[in-house]
């Protein structure tokens, strides 16, 4: 437990730690600090995606289509682009449809059908690039996290907390195109 107080922060004389102090200054200091937090792991973690997709044989692989590639891996069942947009909570569908075709052009995945919809699956090349990502990541990544003594289940709490705050940045976002 904390010895720190709600409105006191970590480090006494420095004041939280944030990217805009303008809009700390506001109600709510904590979620500033959230929002730098959040840009800083994002970057990271698209750096990260690249560079682990290179090492694993598909160097010139975005973030994004590294994301699209690994949700059309998730179960081995064909998604649609309906299905990967909703599942990654990405809006631009022309950018999903860009990397898919990237994608495809790379061998990694295939179209196909359902029903009337179009489908696109995962490779027997797709899934091995999938496989040495896993890989590494286990020997890079989770390694090195899992050495930090993390608790799993912190660790899981932060993720839902950060998946509903989320929801709350999506409403923002349409209350403010609608003003």
């Amino acid at each position: 437990m904390s010895s720190e107080t709600e409105n006191e922060p970590a480090h006494p004389g420095v004041g939280p730690v944030v990217s805009a102090a303008h809009l700390a200054s506001g109600a709510m200091p904590a979620l500033s600090e959230v929002e730098f937090a959040v840009t800083m792991m994002v970057n990271a973690y698209h750096r990260w995606m690249a560079r682990c997709m290179a090492a694993a044989g598909a160097p010139g692989i975005s973030p994004l289509e590294t994301l699209v590639l690994h949700s059309v891996n998730h179960r081995g069942r064909p998604k649609s682009l309906a299905d990967i947009c909703l599942v990654l909570n990405i809006e631009d569908t022309h950018t999903v449809t860009y990397a898919l075709k990237k994608l495809q052009a790379a061998g990694l995945v295939e179209t196909g059908r359902r029903g009337k919809e179009k489908t696109v699956a995962i490779t027997a090349e797709g899934e091995k690039i999938c496989l040495e990502y896993r890989r590494l990541r286990e020997a890079l990544l989770v390694g090195p996290v899992k050495g930090l003594g993390m608790d799993e289940q912190e660790l899981s709490r932060l993720a839902a907390t950060l998946r509903s705050v989320s929801g709350h940045y999506d409403q923002a976002a349409r209350a403010a195109a609608a003003m």
